[in-house]
């Protein structure tokens, strides 16, 4: 967090907290440097639910009010969206970019100036791979930047730690994580399961590829923006 400049002295910080072991980790660490850390910030944190059946994140609902921390909850159907919209897409891109639409609209209403997303390096790199294979371009997830409104930056604490060490993390701390986080996603199509199993059959051969990766993507996790001025939004009364 200190290598991307994620957060500033005043800053107002919503978590997107889907119920899954890394945004409940993120949330636990994030609680923790706002206990300890020199910067001061407020963090809250908000929940998307799509309405799948079989998912049931409601369960949030305590576990954070005993936390402290303020949230919020708003529901889509998201499934419904994406039979009606969704042309050429995986199902996963397409419910990933609603929910990022709804908490930046949370942000804006709330008076929030950051977003927290909780991808981590596993994420980064399969991203990093699918761009390469279908479409030819070098892109990947960026650790911190600002959106194309400017008024909301987005950040990444995760950006370094693999996917075992936050499943690892949220076992040992016991974090109340929701089963089957989203079950659309085994009945959708969707090329990421695949790059996964892909990676981490590669690494079997080379322990040291997640590293490999992290130092290729550099300049591409990176950001001009990441340091960008993104002011509180300023909140209608009306």
């Amino acid at each position: 967090m200190a290598q991307y400049k994620m957060l500033k002295d005043g800053d107002r910080v919503l978590l997107g907290l889907s119920g899954g072991k890394d945004s409940l980790a993120l949330l636990v660490v994030l609680k923790h440097i706002q206990r300890h850390a020199p910067v001061k910030f407020e963090l809250a944190a908000c929940t998307i639910d799509p309405e799948i059946p079989g998912f049931d994140p409601s369960p949030l609902k305590a576990w954070v009010e005993k936390l402290g921390v303020p949230y919020f909850y708003e529901s889509e159907d998201l499934v419904a969206l994406a039979n009606a919209h969704m042309k050429g897409d995986s199902f996963c891109s397409f419910c990933a970019r609603h929910k990022r639409g709804k908490l930046y609209t949370v942000c804006r209403r709330e008076g929030y100036n950051v977003l927290a997303l909780a991808q981590h390096l596993d994420d980064l790199a399969e991203s990093f791979i699918m761009s390469a294979f279908n479409a030819g371009e070098l892109r990947t997830m960026k650790a911190h930047y600002l959106n194309n409104e400017k008024d909301v930056r987005i950040i990444r604490p995760l950006v370094r730690v693999r996917e075992n060490q936050t499943r690892e993390f949220a076992k040992t701390a016991n974090l109340p994580v929701i089963p089957d986080n989203c079950p659309a996603c085994y009945s959708k199509p969707q090329d990421r399961a695949y790059f996964k199993e892909l990676l981490l059959a590669q690494e079997q051969r080379n322990a040291h590829l997640y590293a490999n990766l992290w130092r290729a993507m550099q300049l591409l996790i990176a950001d001009d923006n990441h340091e960008g001025e993104a002011a509180l939004h300023e909140v209608n009364d009306d």
